[in-house]
C-alpha cells in the first residue's frame, strides 16, 4: 500500500516591503511521504520570496501555488502561472540536476532554484558549467542551518507572518522567527 501525502494548511500574511506586495495567502502543502519538514518549509519560504511577482509580473492576474514537486518531476515545487496558464515562474528546491533545470526553463520564462542542503556547495560546483547558457535561471543557497531552523517552524496548522526587506526574508509564527539571507549563486 502506497503511503499518503501529509496535508498541512498555512495562512501566510506576506509584507514585502522591498516590492510594496502586501497580501495574506491560504496555502495548502501535501508533504510527499519521502520530503522532510525542512524541504517542505523551504518550499514555502521560496514562495513567500516571490509572491510579488503576482502583482509585478502577472499584475495581480495570476496563480502562484505549490506544484506536485517530488510526486511529479514534470511539475516545480512552486509555480506562477498568469491568466492564459502560461508558466511565468518555477521554482526548484534542492539539488535537481541539469537535464531537469534546463527543461524547466525552456516551460517557464522564470527559473529559481534554491539549494539548502549542507552539501549544495559540491552540488553546484558540479552543475554550474552546464548552465551557463540558460539566460532565464537564477540559483539560490539557503544555509543549511536557517533551513533547519525553517523545519521548526513546521505544523499541521501554521499561521506565518513572511516579511521581506532588502532581499531578506524573516518567517515568524507567533512564538519565534527565522531570518533568511538567501545567498545567490547565479
Amino acid at each position: 500500500m502506497a503511503l499518503k501525502s501529509t496535508i498541512f494548511k498555512a495562512g501566510l500574511a506576506v509584507a514585502d516591503i522591498d516590492h510594496g506586495y502586501y497580501a495574506d495567502h491560504a496555502l495548502t502543502l501535501a508533504r510527499h511521504p519521502s520530503e522532510t519538514d525542512e524541504r517542505m518549509m523551504v518550499r514555502l519560504a521560496a514562495l513567500a520570496l516571490h509572491a510579488h511577482a503576482l502583482q509585478t509580473v502577472c499584475g495581480g492576474d495570476g496563480t502562484l501555488a505549490f506544484g506536485a514537486g517530488l510526486s511529479d518531476p514534470d511539475e516545480p515545487d512552486v509555480w506562477l502561472r498568469d491568466f492564459t496558464g502560461r508558466t511565468r515562474l518555477w521554482i526548484e528546491v534542492g539539488q535537481p540536476d541539469d537535464g531537469a533545470i534546463t527543461k524547466a526553463c525552456r516551460k517557464a520564462d522564470a527559473v529559481a532554484v534554491y539549494a539548502f542542503h549542507h552539501a549544495a556547495p559540491v552540488w553546484w560546483r558540479g552543475i554550474e558549467n552546464k548552465l551557463t547558457r540558460l539566460d532565464n535561471l537564477q540559483v539560490w543557497r539557503i544555509p543549511a542551518e536557517t533551513s533547519q531552523a525553517l523545519a521548526a517552524l513546521a505544523q499541521r496548522t501554521m499561521q506565518l507572518q513572511a516579511t521581506i526587506q532588502e532581499g531578506q526574508l524573516m518567517l515568524a509564527d507567533a512564538t519565534r522567527h527565522v531570518d533568511v539571507a538567501p545567498e545567490r549563486w547565479r
